[in-house]
């Protein structure tokens, strides 16, 4: 296996992408047609035209009550990962959030520290569409929704079966503030 870094460290593969992704996807795809819609709209809308749409609060709950049945899932997806493939995993979490903790992303969903964090995470949930159109266009995401979970999610798998946090060695952190590129001085 050939290991890519940049200067911040190990990179994730596409493959390790790939395999995010398509496990988030499949997580989803089972809860039938309703999430895969709410999820389709929150892409779809035009974030300048809210007149006949509705708030972000219901966008919001709308989701809300399909993200724990989401986790739970993806976490049965996710039961026979070996330890490299779930430090893998979340290595490739740990680059998504870093590469959208910025301030024109913050703008829009707001949050202290840890709030941000998990409205990073709301993002990376709902799947590669919607994470694409809101590193795209920052209006597409939600104030104030969120995601704790799957900020660490592969890393508490890792923990809770192999007794320890799995080491990425990415160099980065996928806490809010962390990404000097994303923020103006």
């Amino acid at each position: 296996m050939t290991v890519t870094t940049d200067a911040t460290g190990t990179l994730p593969t596409s493959a390790d992408e790939a395999r995010l992704w398509a496990l988030i996807e499949s997580a989803w795809a089972e809860l039938g047609a309703e999430p895969q819609a709410l999820r389709r709209a929150l892409v779809e809308r035009d974030p300048a035209d809210d007149d006949d749409e509705p708030d972000d609060d219901e966008r919001s709950s709308a989701i809300d009550r399909w993200l724990s049945p989401f986790l739970d899932r993806l976490t049965h997806l996710s039961a026979g990962l070996s330890r490299q493939e779930l430090t893998d995993l979340d290595r490739v979490v740990e680059r998504k959030l870093h590469d959208i903790d910025r301030d024109d992303i913050h703008e829009v969903t707001d949050g202290s520290d840890d709030g941000f964090l998990y409205c990073r995470g709301f993002i990376v949930a709902l799947g590669r569409d919607y994470y694409e159109a809101v590193r795209a266009t920052p209006a597409l995401a939600v104030f104030d929704a969120e995601c704790e979970s799957m900020c660490y999610f592969f890393a508490h798998l890792h923990n809770d079966r192999f007794g320890s946090w799995p080491e990425t060695g990415s160099g980065i952190s996928r806490e809010s503030f962390g990404n000097p590129a994303g923020w103006s001085s």
